[in-house]
């Protein structure tokens, strides 16, 4: 593995130099120990001949210059599978909910897309049990849906529903990734779903929004990471939701 050092901190942007070649490639996972506690980071550009341009995943506080820094040689891994239902992770696949760490797959969060000859049109329609959505503006199944809306109009009241709706009716698993969430809402899903019980096929996913916006930015991808697994290895219908999208760019513009 290689090592280098810290040579520049920018807010949520760090350059890293290694006197060893080749450097590591775009994507890769870089950690560094801050004071005791695990950062961690990932490199976005080149910048000259040995320097790596990095986006933090964890606070900058406490980061200097010639820190030492790790190379992971790959790039972001989370868990993947059915330890994950019924937990709360962050955007490294880190359980936060006081559970132990799931020891089972990890796989990447930066994967490839399928190809276009492997995905069909499905004219089904998913039945939400939300009778002015299934009459009005039914959902496909397979497809991509926007719910556009006001703050505090209720979209992620109806998010939560859906969850409740397909767990009870369908026995699907849900993906919830909260993009830059206030931790109340956050709280308000988690205790929500516990009551209700729908919580056992559901696993979800926060980048809160008082973290990085690195951490923002990726935590769709490690949403989307885990609702791959369940299509593409437990042939499951999943419904991965994101809440919200505005968020995601916001953090990537902050970037």
């Amino acid at each position: 593995m290689q090592i280098g050092k810290i040579t520049q901190v920018m807010g949520p942007v760090v350059d890293v130099e290694f006197e060893e070649k080749p450097l590591p490639i775009i994507k890769t996972a870089l950690q560094c120990d801050n004071h005791g506690q695990k950062c961690m980071m990932e490199v976005q550009e080149h910048v000259g001949g040995n320097t790596v341009r990095c986006i933090l995943l964890s606070p900058s506080e406490g980061l200097q210059k010639d820190m030492p820094v790790l190379s992971s040689g790959k790039g972001i891994t989370v868990p993947v599978g059915d330890q994950n239902l019924g937990r709360l992770f962050n955007v490294l696949g880190d359980p936060i909910d006081g559970g132990p760490a799931p020891d089972e797959e990890r796989w990447e969060i930066h994967r490839k897309p399928p190809k276009f000859t492997d995905q069909k049109p499905v004219a089904e329609i998913l039945e939400t049990g939300i009778k002015v959505i299934d009459l009005i503006a039914p959902y496909a199944k397979g497809g991509k849906v926007g719910l556009f809306g006001g703050a505090g109009v209720g979209k992620t009241v109806l998010i939560q529903e859906l969850i409740r709706n397909v767990a009870a009716e369908h026995g699907g698993y849900s993906i919830f990734t909260g993009v830059g969430e206030r931790s109340r809402e956050g709280n308000d899903l988690w205790s929500e779903m516990t009551a209700s019980g729908v919580i056992k096929n559901t696993a979800l996913v926060f980048g809160q929004m008082n973290e990085p916006p690195g951490a923002r930015m990726r935590v769709a991808e490690t949403g989307l990471t885990m609702a791959e697994y369940f299509r593409d290895v437990e042939h499951k219908d999943v419904l991965l939701f994101i809440d919200n999208i505005f968020r995601f760019v916001q953090a990537g513009s902050e970037v």
